[in-house]
C-alpha cells in the first residue's frame, strides 16, 4: 500500500474553501443553554479551540474560544468572556456524544489547564487520516487531499481575546470545526479510496524494497 500526501506547492494552487453555514457567537451566559440544546440534536459535532498567541517566552494564555459545529452551523463559545458553564462542561465531557477534532490531545491539555476539565467522547481526524494512508497531519492538508480545497490560515495568530471578533476570525474559526465533520463523514461513508487519490504514491514503498 502506498501513501497519500500533498506538497505545499500543490496545496497553494487549490481554491479557498467557502463556508456557507451559519455562525453564532455565544458571548453571553443566557445564550449557552439554547446553543447546547441545538448541538445535542446531532450525532457528530465538529470541535476546535483557539487561544490568543503568545510572543513572549514562557507566557501562556487560556483558551479563548471553543468552536462546536454541526454540518450547517457553528457555535463560537467565547470562553474568555463566559467561562465554562455547567451545561457546556457536561457536553464536552459526555462520552456518548461524538465530537471530532484535530490533534485533540493538545486541546485537552489546554482545557485541563484553563478550566480543569476532562473531555470525553472525542475522535481525532489525524488518526482517521493515518488509517486511510494519508501521511499529512495538518487539517489544511487532510482537507485539501479529500476535497480539493484549501483552508486559509491567515487568522491563526490573530487576537482571539479581542473585544469583538472580526468576520474573518469567525469564518476561520467556524471552518476549522466544520471541516472536521466533513472529514469524518467522508471516511465514515467508505467512499475514500487512497489508490484513487491524485496524491497517491507508491514511490516510497518501492524505494524501501530495492
Amino acid at each position: 500500500m502506498g501513501k497519500v500526501s500533498i506538497s505545499k506547492e500543490l496545496l497553494n494552487q487549490l481554491p479557498l474553501v467557502k463556508y456557507t453555514g451559519d455562525i453564532y457567537v455565544v458571548d453571553k451566559l443566557s445564550m449557552v443553554n439554547s446553543a447546547v440544546r441545538q448541538l445535542r440534536k446531532f450525532d457528530v459535532i465538529g470541535f476546535d479551540t483557539e487561544t490568543r498567541p503568545s510572543f513572549k517566552r514562557g507566557q501562556m494564555h487560556k483558551i479563548a474560544l471553543m468552536q462546536l459545529s454541526t454540518p450547517n452551523e457553528c457555535f463560537l463559545f467565547r470562553l474568555n468572556q463566559i467561562g465554562m458553564p455547567t451545561v457546556l462542561h457536561e457536553f464536552v465531557c459526555d462520552s456518548s456524544r461524538l465530537k471530532v477534532g484535530l490533534s485533540v490531545h493538545d486541546d485537552f491539555k489546554m482545557l485541563k489547564r484553563s478550566f480543569d476539565i476532562e473531555p470525553a467522547g472525542f475522535e481525532d481526524v489525524q488518526e482517521l487520516a493515518q488509517q486511510n494512508c494519508i501521511v499529512d497531519i495538518s487539517l489544511q492538508k487532510i482537507f485539501a487531499i479529500l476535497f480539493g480545497e484549501r483552508i486559509s490560515k491567515s487568522q491563526q495568530l490573530s487576537n482571539w481575546e479581542a473585544e469583538t471578533l472580526t468576520d474573518a476570525q469567525k469564518r476561520y474559526a467556524a471552518i476549522d470545526a466544520w471541516a472536521c465533520i466533513k472529514i469524518h463523514n467522508l471516511f465514515a461513508s467508505g467512499m475514500f479510496n487512497p489508490e484513487e487519490s491524485p496524491y497517491y504514491s507508491i514511490e516510497n514503498d518501492q524505494q524501501q524494497t530495492i
